[in-house]
């Protein structure tokens, strides 16, 4: 793993500059949720992503510049987009239409909470990792015409997960305490997480890390240097590191785990 984390996660180089480091976008949060967008914006630049741009009502943009200046409000290019999460399925608003011209664009996206029930994959042009947890796979698979219930998917994540890579085409980050990935074809299971984890807004955090990590490797990723499970496995890897050393001194919260994680950059850094 620890092979993996270097491959994936490289520190700046002195040639380097705010683009060629990667940009990432983010269409999530909403007014009832707008702290989805703040977690997930923040988790991307701890993980050292070049740019963050952010998309989204006007009054979370003003609270995602307020907290993060250093994103950028407006549209753009981006090797990666994170979509989903903080939007309301039912009551999506604005945020819809922004998702849906995303998807029919080619780049690499991740597909977080809502946009898992709002998307419809055969409108699809972007490579996606989609990051649900049980109940969220049951509701997405449930839709596609295969009945199931959270419980069933618990007891087999591996095949669920398998199940739902084959129907949308696109890889699934099935989250839990043993997250696992598939492609349909290719398969990783992930160490098991910190109890931590269990609080709110950790998951709009691991979309963050993921959404920087494949931007950041989007050539690597279109050569086939990487494959998108790798970039995802060690996206979970980062991610449960970064709440251990949050949770070391007591209780945590999700922003507390997007903090930590430029310690954990630091560590892979520093390995030998």
């Amino acid at each position: 793993m620890q092979n993996l984390l270097k491959a994936v996660i490289e520190p700046a180089r002195a040639s380097d500059d705010k683009y060629s480091r990667g940009v990432v976008g983010f269409v999530t949060g909403s007014v009832e949720y707008p702290g989805a967008a703040i977690l997930g914006v923040t988790a991307a630049m701890r993980t050292g992503i070049g740019m963050v741009r952010y998309l989204g009502p006007t009054d979370v943009c003003n609270l995602v510049i307020e907290t993060r200046p250093e994103a950028v409000i407006q549209p753009g290019r981006a090797q990666a987009w994170v979509v989903g999460s903080g939007i309301s399925s039912t009551d999506p608003g604005e945020q819809l239409p922004r998702i849906e011209a995303l998807i029919k664009q080619p780049g690499l996206m991740v597909l977080d909470a809502a946009a898992l029930d709002l998307v419809d994959f055969a409108l699809v042009e972007s490579v996606c990792v989609l990051t649900p947890h049980a109940g969220e796979l049951a509701r997405l698979l449930n839709r596609l015409g295969h009945p199931c219930e959270r419980s069933e998917i618990e007891a087999d994540p591996a095949a669920f997960a398998e199940i739902a890579a084959n129907l949308t085409g696109q890889t699934v980050l099935l989250k839990g305490h043993q997250s696992v990935i598939s492609n349909g074809t290719d398969f990783w299971s992930c160490p098991p997480g910190p109890a931590a984890l269990a609080t709110a807004g950790t998951g709009d955090v691991l979309a963050g890390i993921l959404g920087a990590l494949l931007a950041a490797n989007f050539a690597e990723i279109i050569s086939g240097e990487l494959t998108v499970i790798q970039v995802a496995a060690a996206a979970v890897q980062v991610h449960s590191r970064a709440a251990e050393i949050a949770s070391a001194n007591g209780p945590i919260t999700a922003l507390d785990v997007a903090n930590s994680i430029r310690l954990v950059i630091g560590e892979i850094y520093g390995a030998d």
